[in-house]
């Protein structure tokens, strides 16, 4: 995996047609805003969360004691997207990975750059943390993976899962 760019996360502004996008992590004051995006970025995937997932999912993002954390992409004017991250232990390293599970740019903010700027971001904090990887997971026609394939190396993995 390789992610281009060194960018810190807590500062990294970028002009971008006359508007500045910066990177930073989530506040609690973010709700609304993250809640607005979340619900865009379900319906992109045709999925329904009941209120108490979402809810959780938002609480455990801002926790320090949580392995889930929430990065925001926003501009002068307004966030605009979002990633959600899970570090965890792995089998093949001593350091941690994180796996970027969630990752969204409102619809007709796409193209200005914000989602490179998210997993760069994400990619730098890992860096500056030790982390051996990022990695994530996406739909086979998901238009985004014209950025990932600039950004990531695509593996020849297959991923099942079983629902419980």
């Amino acid at each position: 995996m390789h992610c281009a760019g060194r960018i810190n996360i807590l500062t990294k502004d970028i002009m971008v047609n006359r508007m500045t996008i910066k990177i930073r992590k989530a506040t609690a004051e973010d709700y609304d805003a993250w809640l607005a995006l979340w619900k865009g970025y379900l319906k992109f995937y045709s999925s329904d969360l009941e209120d108490s997932v979402t809810l959780s999912t938002w609480r455990r993002a801002l926790s320090a004691e949580s392995a889930l954390m929430c990065r925001i992409a926003e501009t002068e004017q307004k966030i605009i997207g979002f990633a959600l991250c899970v570090l965890h232990e792995g089998t093949w390293s001593t350091q941690p990975l994180c796996y970027l599970e969630d990752l969204f740019i409102e619809e007709d903010m796409r193209g200005l750059g914000a989602g490179k700027m998210l997993i760069e971001a994400i990619c730098e904090e890992g860096r500056e943390k030790g982390w051996s990887k990022v990695y994530w997971v996406t739909r086979e026609g998901n238009t985004a993976r014209a950025l990932y394939d600039k950004l990531a190396l695509l593996d020849d993995f297959v991923r099942y899962s079983v629902k419980i």
